[in-house]
């Protein structure tokens, strides 16, 4: 039988050419205002950073990414027979562009690829919100009952789906496998998962380039790159 690899934490966008925020050269090192634009309080508060978050998404490269080695992998080993879940903290769902379905993957953070009415249950593609920005309406107003539109993200200052991270605790404490990759676990709630898990019986593996906190109930330690690291690491996961 395979094994159950039923959960795999993967914020690995930066592989396929998406700029973090806290890193070296994240976007917030470069401009300190910017982490305003994804601040809930300051978001509602003020239109002139409704405008600036629009333009911001407009010149975003998370739409225009494409899977790297590790998202094509993981999908790989789901279609193996191998039953797998996502738990991401990543909102560019490129997990699903991969080709893994929807139900296998759990967005904590929500996805920048749908927009949402702050005001009533509307949702749509980003991609005609986004239209409309390059059509000269710099701020574009929910056109079903005029209220502020946002990407469905979680911003600071919001809390998490409480659905989603309960169903993230119920998949960790039941996996039998659990990949925490290139995450420095040190961001809560999320980071707790890999210690549930250990803690009900699944082998850790961490693949991070740094130290976690998590690193000493680890079976496994892998520092290599991501996109290097994972595809044979799963092949060999799936193996009978």
């Amino acid at each position: 039988m395979c094994r159950m690899v039923d959960v795999l934490h993967l914020p690995i966008a930066c592989n396929s050419g998406i700029p973090g925020y806290r890193g070296r050269n994240g976007l917030w090192r470069r401009d300190p205002e910017a982490e305003k634009l994804v601040t809930y309080e300051y978001y509602m508060g003020d239109p002139e950073i409704q405008r600036r978050s629009w333009q911001m998404r407009g010149k975003n490269r998370t739409l225009m990414a494409r899977p790297n080695a590790a998202h094509r992998a993981v999908a790989e080993l789901a279609r193996s027979g191998t039953p797998v879940r996502v738990v991401t903290q990543n909102v560019d769902g490129l997990h699903q562009r991969a080709g893994l379905p929807d139900r296998k993957v759990l967005e904590l953070h929500g996805s920048s690829r749908t927009a949402v009415c702050t005001a009533c249950p509307w949702r749509g593609p980003m991609a005609q919100t986004l239209a409309r920005v390059a059509d000269g309406e710099p701020d574009p107003p929910c056109r079903e009952c005029g209220g502020i539109l946002k990407s469905a993200t979680v911003m600071f200052g919001q809390p998490l789906d409480p659905e989603v991270l309960a169903t993230a605790v119920a998949v960790a404490e039941a996996a039998e496998v659990f990949l925490a990759v290139g995450s420095s676990l040190q961001v809560q709630p999320a980071a707790s998962l890999a210690g549930r898990a250990a803690a009900a019986g699944a082998r850790l593996i961490v693949v991070n380039a740094e130290p976690t906190p998590y690193d000493h109930l680890a079976a496994e330690v892998v520092r290599e790159p991501i996109s290097e690291a994972l595809p044979p690491l799963l092949a060999r996961l799936a193996r009978p």
